[in-house]
């Protein structure tokens, strides 16, 4: 009877945080069962505090001294709390280690990124003569899919079917696991396709594989069985197959899970699914139902805001992305370092300088100025922005550069047409011990082809596979081509498409098609565009490129058949458009736009800058309106085009000597080009232009580009 006070009395203490054990000395003192048994019920319930308060009960009542039962049972409460270097201590201290003891301890580790040492704990085991059992290789085995040893877990595979315990459900399910973390889903899908009896983990674990090693359309596969199985789905299922959903963009599919989610509310409890369903949402580009989900949140994580945020900024409108941000903020949520990068991606998307400067100003005060990820983006961020030097900056203050940043480097200086600098940049990265990679030699490709530099670019090009073992992929056929071509050796970019080791894709024909408009060959053009019809019919910017090289031979009656074409397949070009920033504030122009409070304000201007310039000697160039009408009616329709308008906006609205930065969706036209050269003398103004191939510096009647773009 009075056991059992005592035990009612420790009981009691331990729900009470303000007692304290020397204050109420209970008596007599618990047995080692008794201790045992509560001990266990901390340990299950991972009770920590309570649990130091009953150790140190037993370490002052003596209980503990040369008692394996009790430390083991120690032992594991500290292994399952997560505390392994307490729960060290106590088992290096026990001589008599039975099979609970170390499964726990291999467990423990396993489960609290210490995967190395829960496998040397394993093979300690083993030589001292302890046979793992079922509970022993699931943490095994998930220390091996952790590390990625694809070797050690093979080993352990067949230590597994030696021991006769490969058909054990548990233990098949962590093979499963480990598989699919070893991107082996071939071997994954027999262990499964074998297993005599399945569990809703097994499944799971089939549908998250697949979805992890970028094979969402066999996930769905799986699903379809599962439901034949009469098997229902969990939370867990259901974020996989959202997953698959949202990389398929499988709307349909994706609605009838969300419907799903809303019938069966009561019974499938998962806090993950909300955001996992406005992510597919955003991926399926049906930003309004997401919207509608996000908004109805009450309690916003930060994983709800990236959601959302990301989905403007990859669906093309930066605007929202901005504005959500700042709501963000605003509101007190967590910003972490996904926020920061999609952020800093939707600024350079509208080349919005000042704003990308406060992000990066908020960021170094939450300690993310080292990562190298962010730093990485805002290398991207500065460079697309137009700011080449605060790029570079970022880059030197990069404490351990990888061969992302430094492919971001080199990017950006080919993108503002300084490709000496790229390959000056690339020779820095092989000096640093760098060996490039597929990544690395696309971006000084790309920069050797925006400044014209073609034998260094064939150099680099034929010297890729035998200094560094990278076999030329589409993406580096295509820089070729494209270098090629720009520079006027169409013919030559022909030959290479047709001697490729691989298949030329749409990307490649369209950038031989670019160099035929550029050098007015028609009859490659026609084979190029043909080419790019076939791979990518619903592709307009080919069909556009094509009736613009009829239009400059006046071949009229080719330009409507064309544009019939593009009408019956229902096609739209996109409309010009251009973003230019003033006081932190982007502002969009389109062609023709008369929509902006200042519209009277900037047509003003630019008539005023029409008559200037024609005194300095303009001549309008209409080869760039491709339409059959009069002179006066093309020279009219170049100053609607979207760039005009931004650059007169930003004339009326900055200081003198301000630089004016600005974003086409475009490319720049010949005559505006002109324009702008001259706009940039005339007003001694730096104007910056980045459109859809590359920047443009124009300087005191210049360009950086030097007319090659």
């Amino acid at each position: 009877m009075n056991g059992n006070i005592s035990l009612k009395l420790l009981k009691k203490s331990l729900c009470t945080t303000t007692v304290h054990f020397k204050e109420q000395p209970l008596s007599p003192p618990l047995t080692s069962l008794q201790c045992g048994t509560i001990l266990q019920s901390l340990t299950n319930t991972k009770s920590f505090p309570k649990g130091q308060k009953l150790h140190s009960l037993m370490v002052t009542s003596g209980n503990l001294l040369n008692n394996t039962y009790l430390s083991t049972k120690l032992a594991a409460f500290y292994a399952n709390c997560g505390r392994m270097a307490q729960a060290r201590v106590i088992f290096d201290g026990i001589l008599l280690k039975n099979s609970f003891l170390w499964n726990f301890m291999i467990r423990g580790y396993a489960c609290n990124e210490c995967s190395l040492k829960a496998l040397v704990l394993y093979r300690e085991m083993l030589s001292f003569g302890q046979k793992a059992d079922n509970f022993t290789y699931p943490f095994v085995l998930k220390a091996c899919g952790d590390l990625l040893l694809v070797e050690t877990g093979r080993r352990v595979h067949s230590e597994v079917v030696v021991s006769g315990l490969e058909s054990d459900i548990y233990v098949a399910n962590a093979l499963l696991a480990m598989y699919s973390k070893f991107g082996d889903m071939g071997l994954a899908r027999m262990l499964f396709d074998r297993m005599l009896e399945r569990d809703l983990i097994s499944w799971n674990t089939m549908i998250s594989g697949y979805v992890k090693n970028g094979n969402p359309r066999k996930a769905l596969e799986v699903f379809e069985k599962m439901g034949k199985a009469e098997l229902k789905a969990d939370g867990t299922t259901l974020l996989g197959i959202l997953s698959a959903c949202a990389e398929l963009m499988a709307l349909k599919l994706g609605k009838e899970i969300h419907a799903y989610v809303v019938r069966k509310s009561g019974e499938i409890r998962n806090e993950f699914l909300t955001n996992s369903l406005i992510e597919m949402y955003c991926n399926c580009k049906s930003l309004a139902y997401s919207r509608r989900l996000f908004d109805g949140v009450k309690l916003k994580d930060t994983v709800s805001w990236n959601s959302m945020i990301r989905g403007y900024e990859q669906n093309g409108d930066a605007f929202e992305s901005l504005r959500l941000f700042c709501r963000m903020v605003m509101e007190g949520a967590e910003v972490d370092e996904v926020t920061i990068i999609t952020i800093l991606g939707a600024c350079d998307q509208i080349s919005a300088l000042q704003f990308g400067m406060s992000v990066h100003s908020c960021l170094v005060k939450k300690g993310f100025g080292a990562n190298i990820i962010v730093g990485t983006a805002l290398i991207d961020m500065y460079s697309k922005c137009g700011s080449l030097s605060c790029s570079r900056r970022v880059f030197e203050e990069i404490p351990r550069k990888n061969l992302v940043s430094w492919s971001a480097m080199i990017s950006g200086y080919g993108a503002h047409g300084q490709g000496e600098e790229a390959i000056s940049c690339y020779h820095e990265l092989v000096a640093n011990n760098f060996t490039p990679d597929e990544g690395v030699l696309t971006s000084v490709l790309s920069a050797c082809s925006h400044a014209g530099l073609v034998n260094e670019g064939k150099h680099i090009f034929n010297r890729m596979t035998i200094e560094y073992n990278v076999k030329p992929r589409l993406a580096h056929y295509s820089c070729l081509v494209d270098l090629l071509g720009r520079a006027g050796h169409v013919h030559e970019a022909y030959e290479l498409i047709k001697t490729m080791e691989v298949k030329p894709s749409s990307d490649i024909w369209a950038a031989l098609l670019s160099a035929c408009r550029l050098h007015k060959n028609v009859k490659l053009a026609e084979v190029s565009a043909q080419k790019v019809f076939e791979m990518n019919p619903k592709g307009v910017g080919s069909y556009i490129c094509l009736s613009n090289i009829y239009a400059s031979e006046k071949r009229w009656d080719d330009v409507e058949r064309v544009r019939a074409m593009v009408r019956s397949k229902g096609l739209k070009k996109p409309p010009g458009c251009s973003f230019v920033e003033v006081d932190k504030m982007v502002h969009r122009f389109l062609v023709g736009d008369k929509s902006h409070p200042q519209t009277h304000d900037v047509y003003a201007k630019l008539k005023e800058l029409n008559l200037r310039l024609k005194e300095a000697g303009y001549k309008p160039d209409t080869t760039s309106v491709f339409y059959d009408v009069e002179e006066e009616v093309r020279e009219k329709m170049l100053w609607d085009h979207s760039e005009r308008l931004a650059i007169a906006f930003a004339l009326i609205n900055t200081g003198p000597g301000t630089t004016i930065r600005i974003t086409k969706n475009l490319r720049v036209c010949n005559d505006c080009h002109t324009v702008t050269k001259m706009i940039s003398e005339l007003m001694n103004r730096e104007i910056i232009m980045r459109d859809i191939h590359r920047f443009h510096h124009f300087r005191h009647g210049f360009c950086s580009c030097g007319d090659y773009w």
